[in-house]
């Protein structure tokens, strides 16, 4: 059975738990993280060096970094449902997995650490506002997005794409800041609350 190694209140364990979702995959999950068992003990760096979840061990396969988990998973799992073979389709996931991994989380990052993580070092007004202006920014392509397909983030079927995006739009509305009015992406999320694994790992009420 896939092993999956993280704490369930972590976004990009989260990610993980949503995918297998998705596929119908059974797992066992270990807690490991803040709170649980140190990521920094020498039997988790031996799986993962840089000693951060989730860490994936399936059959002797062990895999870290939660993007390239559940592109594998989707991989050996699935056939055209979530990470479509063609080209120029799958090319399109993955620029929008690998946007919200660069450009969405540099974005949030400071206003996230600062109203929800209530970090003392991240709490300069200046900075703040200008994250939370950078955040709702990437929001509003993300809107512009879904206007243009009226369904998901890359057209009208539910991708692997979804759901490190869903997770970010959750995010953002969790985090007590002024939302602009972006019906697309309301929208959008409500359709999202409609599958299970987002009700089980997605909106569960943790930023």
């Amino acid at each position: 059975m896939l092993n999956i190694l993280g704490k369930a209140s972590s976004i990009n364990v989260r990610k993980v738990l949503w995918c297998c979702d998705e596929l119908h995959l059974r797992f066992h999950r270990e807690d490991w993280g803040s709170g649980f068992q140190t990521t920094n003990e020498a039997s988790f760096l031996a799986r993962n060096p840089n000693g951060l979840v989730p860490v994936i061990e399936d059959d002797g396969f062990v895999l870290w970094e939660s993007n390239s988990i559940i592109r594998y998973l989707a991989n050996r799992y699935d056939t055209d449902h979530l990470y479509p073979r063609h080209p120029q389709a799958r090319a399109r996931v993955d620029q929008w997995i690998d946007w919200q991994a660069t450009e969405l989380n540099n974005a949030w990052r400071y206003a996230f650490l600062s109203l929800v993580r209530n970090s003392p070092t991240h709490q300069d007004p200046h900075e703040l506002a200008a994250s939370v202006a950078n955040w709702n920014r990437h929001i509003a392509i993300i809107e512009q997005q879904l206007q243009a397909n009226d369904a998901y983030i890359t057209g009208e079927r539910f991708t692997l794409a979804d759901i490190p995006i869903g997770l970010s739009i959750h995010r953002w509305y969790a985090t007590p800041l002024a939302h602009p009015d972006f019906p697309a992406v309301a929208a959008y999320f409500k359709r999202l609350n409609e599958r299970p694994g987002f009700v089980r790992h997605g909106n569960n009420g943790t930023p």
